[in-house]
C-alpha cells in the first residue's frame, strides 16, 4: 500500500487463526484400566513394533501434531489393575528412534527423568534423535513422582519438590546451552584446504553450578530445530515455574472447566516475567474420548468397560475425592446429600456430573460413580459420545481458553484411536478447527515456533564479531 508521502507501506500480515492442537499420550493397552479386556483390544503392543508403527501412521495420516510416550523408572505387579499400560513399556529414546524410521512428519515427544539422569546424556540423545528424525523431536522434562525409583538409582530416598526442581531448572539449562555449542556454520568441510571446521564456531560452555559442572562442547551437531521444543507436566507452583521459563508446552490434568481456565490463564500470564509471550506455550489438558459412531454405541462401550474392571471397590480414595463419606453405602444405592460435600463451592456436585454425563442419567448409583473415577484415576477427563458430542466438548474448551489442544488418551486400542481419528478429527476439520494437512515438517513447524538464532552467535553478533 501507498501512504500520503508516496512511500511504500507493506500491509501487515492477519493474525493467524488459532488451532486445535492434537497429540496422543501412548497407553498402549488403553487409558482405560480395563481397556485391555474388550474382545476387540491388543493387550500385547507394548512391545510389538508393529503395533506401534501403525498407531503412528494412523496419527500421521490425521495430521496429529505429536506422537508421545511417557516413562516411569519403577514397576510392580499390583500396577495391573489400575495403570496397565505404565507397569511395563519400552524405553522412550529406543522406541521413538524406531518409529521415527518409519513417519515422516508427525512430532515425537521423548520422556527423560532430570532426576535420574546427566544433562551431557540428555543432550546428545535428544540432538541425535532430532538429526534421526529431520527435526521432529521434543522433550518432556519430568522429575519423577514415583518414590520407589530412588532405591533403582542406589539412593536411600526420592528427592523433595524443591530439590528436584532446582536440579532440574539448572538441568535443562545446561542442556539448552550445549545445544548451541557448534554453531550452524561451523561445518566447513573444505576439501581443497583440509578444513572441516571452524574452531571459532565451535564452543565450550565451562558451566560451574550447583549441581554440575560441564565443560563442553557437545559431540553432537547442533539439532535441526536449533532449540528442541520442551515439554513439561505438573502443577505445583515450581513445576509451573520451570514450564513457564522453559516448556513450549505444558500436559496437564485438569477434568473441571472453570478451573481449567484459571489455570489456563495462571501459566500464560508467568511468561511476560520470562520474555516470553503467551503464544509460545501451549497448554494441553489430557482426554479421554470414548466414541461410537452413535450416542447409545458409545455408553454400551462404556457400560462395558465398567462391567471388565477388577476393583475391590475401596470407597476411601473416591469419598476423598468428593468430599463425602462413601465406606458403607450400599454399591447400588442413590448418591447420599452432595450438599454435605466438605469441598468448597460446588466442587462435589461438578465432580458428580462429569459421571452423570458420561452414563447418559443424573439418577446414578455410588457404583456407577465409583466406575467412572476408576477410569480417570490418573486424572483425565474421560467423555463418551457421538462425533459431534467429543467435539462439542473440546471445541468448548478451546474456544473458552480452558486448553489448546487435547493430550488424547483413548480408553483402548486400537479401535478408540481408529474411532476418535476417523470420526471425531473431521468433524473438528470441518469446523476450521483443526488442520487438514501439515503446513511443516518439523516439531516447531505444526506449534508455529520459529526456530531460535545459537545463543553464541547472537551473542557475538551483539559484540561485533
Amino acid at each position: 500500500m501507498i501512504n500520503r508521502g508516496g512511500s511504500t507501506m507493506s500491509t501487515p500480515k492477519p493474525k493467524p487463526k488459532r488451532q486445535m492442537h492434537l497429540g496422543l499420550f501412548l497407553f498402549s493397552t488403553g487409558y482405560h484400566p480395563a481397556g485391555w479386556r474388550l474382545p476387540e483390544a491388543r493387550a500385547d503392543g507394548a512391545f510389538d513394533p508393529a503395533f506401534l508403527h501403525r498407531v503412528a501412521k494412523k496419527l500421521e495420516d490425521a495430521k496429529f501434531d505429536f506422537f508421545f510416550l511417557g516413562d516411569a523408572l519403577a514397576s510392580s505387579a499390583d500396577m495391573q489393575y489400575q495403570f496397565p499400560s505404565q507397569m511395563v513399556r519400552l524405553e522412550p529414546f529406543t522406541m521413538i528412534a524406531n518409529v521415527a524410521a518409519v513417519t515422516e512428519k508427525i512430532g515425537l515427544i521423548v520422556t527423560a527423568n532430570t532426576t535420574y539422569a546427566e544433562p551431557y546424556h540428555v543432550a546428545r540423545m535428544t540432538a541425535s534423535l532430532d538429526h534421526l528424525s529431520g527435526g521432529r523431536v521434543a522433550w518432556n522434562v519430568v522429575t519423577g513422582a514415583d518414590a520407589r525409583a530412588a532405591l533403582n538409582f542406589s539412593r536411600e530416598k526420592h528427592w523433595d519438590n524443591e530439590k528436584r526442581y532446582d536440579y532440574a531448572d539448572e538441568f535443562v539449562d545446561v542442556v539448552k546451552r550445549l545445544w548451541d555449542t557448534w554453531e550452524d556454520e561451523a561445518f566447513v568441510r573444505d576439501k581443497e584446504t583440509g578444513v572441516f571446521v571452524d574452531g571459532s564456531k565451535v564452543h565450550a560452555i565451562h558451566h560451574k553450578g550447583d549441581h554440575f559442572a560441564v565443560a563442553g562442547p557437545l559431540n553432537v551437531a547442533r539439532p535441526p530445530q536449533g532449540q528442541i521444543p520442551l515439554l513439561s507436566a505438573g502443577t505445583s507452583e515450581r513445576s509451573q515455574e520451570l514450564g513457564a521459563r522453559f516448556s513450549n508446552a505444558i500436559f496437564t490434568g485438569q477434568i473441571l472447566l472453570e478451573p481449567a481456565k484459571r489455570f489456563y490463564a495462571g501459566i500464560k500470564s508467568k511468561l511476560a516475567k520470562y520474555g516470553r509471550k503467551p503464544e509460545e506455550l501451549f497448554i494441553l489438558p489430557g482426554l479421554v474420548p470414548l466414541v461410537g459412531a452413535t450416542e447409545e454405541e458409545a455408553r454400551a462401550k462404556y457400560r462395558r468397560l465398567s462391567e471388565l474392571l477388577v476393583t475391590d471397590f475401596n470407597l476411601g480414595p473416591l469419598s476423598e475425592r468428593i468430599g463425602i463419606d462413601l465406606t458403607g453405602l450400599p454399591l447400588d444405592g442413590p448418591l447420599p446429600d452432595l450438599s454435605l460435600s466438605s469441598k468448597p463451592g460446588d466442587e462435589a456436585r461438578q465432580l458428580v456430573a462429569l459421571a452423570q454425563r458420561a452414563s447418559g442419567r443424573e439418577d446414578i448409583t455410588v457404583r456407577e460413580l465409583f466406575h467412572y473415577f476408576a477410569a480417570t484415576a490418573r486424572g483425565h477427563l474421560l467423555i463418551v459420545g457421538d462425533p459431534e458430542q467429543i467435539a462439542d466438548q473440546m471445541e468448548q474448551w478451546f474456544v473458552e481458553e480452558a486448553a489448546d489442544g487435547f493430550n488424547i488418551c483413548p480408553p483402548y486400542m486400537p479401535g478408540g484411536l481408529d474411532l476418535f481419528a476417523d470420526l471425531v478429527v473431521p468433524v473438528l476439520q470441518r469446523r476450521g478447527l483443526f488442520r487438514t494437512e501439515y503446513e511443516g515438517a518439523t516439531f516447531r513447524d505444526h506449534f508455529g515456533l520459529t526456530r531460535p538464532d545459537n545463543a553464541f552467535t547472537k551473542k557475538e553478533a551483539l559484540q561485533g564479531r
